[in-house]
């Protein structure tokens, strides 16, 4: 494990892997770099870059602050980027993708962006989520704001959700359940049913694919092509047979061919 340290002091710790060009992944709800897809998606990109897997704030052996903005996350990842040498690709998965966005959009050295389906509800494909739903996770202690999640942002059967509580998982997921509030704030802007802000990504100027899986749902790949109809060049990309669980063995080579594609 290896630290540093965002512009508020807050430490940022991260796992480095590989050689050749920098590349930082960037985490969904309820991940962290020892757990989710990226300690997987890690070792299967170390052998084409120098992959690093970092806790977002709040999660593992990362430090956390007294109040949240999306702006802090966007430093830390600046930080994460100044690690890697000043300019890096990034990979961005679920409401990491959204937060990644956000980082190209305000001007971070990204050399490229792969966003794996940032979850913003853009018509009336899905029930939106109310406009209480940052205050609902506040609210609630962990176990009930990852039923909460699951079942109103995710949009599993409560049963399900409720079963999930006798795995050995919902320890992990209880754990970094207070940084959901953080995840709903990537994308509070636009998770009510609203079409997206076609200004709002108007400022990146790097190269964006924008990827979906076959299998996801209707409203997920509207938002997946609402964003790369909205984000200046950015390109669409579909993974076949995969939903919102990507598999590290199917988005790998995406990256990969992206990221080493001359622009």
């Amino acid at each position: 494990m290896h630290t540093t340290t965002s512009k508020d002091g807050t430490t940022i710790a991260y796992d480095q892997r590989g050689s050749g060009p920098a590349l930082v992944l960037v985490d969904g709800a309820l991940c962290s770099r020892a757990q989710g897809p990226m300690p997987e998606l890690a070792e299967l990109l170390a052998d084409r870059f120098t992959v690093y897997n970092y806790d977002r704030r709040g999660r593992g052996d990362s430090g956390d602050a007294g109040e949240y903005a999306v702006e802090r996350e966007i430093e830390d990842l600046a930080a994460m980027i100044e690690v890697a040498g000043g300019s890096a690709y990034v990979y961005g998965t679920s409401s990491g993708a959204a937060l990644a966005l956000a980082a190209a959009n305000a001007g971070l050295p990204i050399v490229k962006l792969i966003a794996f389906e940032p979850p913003f509800v853009v018509d009336g494909t899905r029930k939106p989520m109310p406009d209480s739903f940052v205050a609902d996770l506040e609210a609630r202690d962990p176990a009930a704001a990852v039923h909460y999640f699951m079942t109103r942002g995710v949009g599993l059967p409560g049963p399900m959700v409720t079963m999930m509580r006798l795995m050995p998982a919902w320890k992990q997921l209880k754990a970094v359940a207070h940084t959901l509030p953080y995840d709903a704030r990537c994308v509070a802007h636009n998770g009510v049913g609203r079409p997206l802000d076609t200004t709002q990504w108007a400022a990146i100027d790097v190269p964006v694919l924008t990827v979906f899986g076959g299998k996801s749902p209707v409203w997920m790949k509207n938002s997946v092509a609402a964003v790369a109809a909205a984000v200046p060049g950015a390109e669409l990309h579909e993974v076949p047979g995969q939903t919102h669980m990507m598999a590290a063995k199917a988005i790998a080579p995406v990256i990969a061919e992206y990221s080493t594609r001359p622009r």
